[in-house]
């Protein structure tokens, strides 16, 4: 026998579970190695697909000029091109994901190692609409190439041979790992950054597209 309530009552379930999903913020993950043109493609998507970029190194950057408590240590992990402590990243993103009307976020440099991983699922799981993690490619010469000239300018504190060297190292034994665990679930869309800035972005809009952007 037909009941209308329990009709509606599955048209409400299905109404409610659909607008519960449609707020939730979309995410796409950015990530390749340091000098790897993450930032330049990332505010050429902003313009063109009105995402939020959130870079992880910038917040942190932005934490430790701020003078709070834990600025000293931001610096020193920085400084070691050493991953900061997931607690702190993820605090930082979580503010900045919340204080934006716009719920459509690049989030750039993250997650770097199987800490901060573990750290997103636990915080993050269920409250974001995962679309993909654009895994820019580049070799470490021409990445190291870029970032020495930058450094002329930059006034970024890891801009130096030195810290370049450890950066790689972390990326290569802490980053790569966590490519490859995306990889696995097929949401990792590789890029040849090693291309022009606009062959590079050519490739990114193919791969929004794609995506519905």
């Amino acid at each position: 026998m037909f009941h209308l309530s329990c009709f509606l009552g599955r048209i409400t379930s299905s109404v409610q579970s659909a607008m519960s999903s449609a707020v939730k913020p979309i995410v796409i993950f950015v990530l390749g190695g340091p000098g790897a043109g993450k930032g330049t493609q990332c505010e050429r998507i902003v313009k063109k697909f009105g995402y939020i970029h959130l870079s992880a190194g910038d917040l942190l950057r932005e934490e430790r000029a701020s003078g709070s408590e834990n600025g000293d240590l931001i610096e020193s992990y920085i400084r070691e091109g050493k991953i900061v402590p997931v607690e702190i990243t993820i605090s930082l993103i979580e503010k900045a994901m919340n204080k934006n009307s716009v719920k459509k976020f690049l989030i750039d440099g993250f997650p770097r190692n199987e800490d901060n991983l573990q750290g997103w699922n636990r915080v993050m799981n269920g409250k974001v609409d995962m679309k993909c993690v654009l895994f820019f490619e580049c070799s470490e010469d021409e990445c190291i190439k870029r970032i020495m000239e930058r450094g002329k300018s930059s006034g970024r504190s890891d801009d130096n041979i030195e810290s370049l060297r450890k950066r790689f190292h972390t990326y290569e034994t802490q980053t790569m790992p966590i490519i490859e665990h995306y990889q696995k679930q097929g949401l990792v869309r590789k890029i040849q950054a090693i291309k022009s800035p606009d062959e590079v972005f050519e490739e990114v809009q193919n791969i929004l597209t794609s995506l519905g952007e």
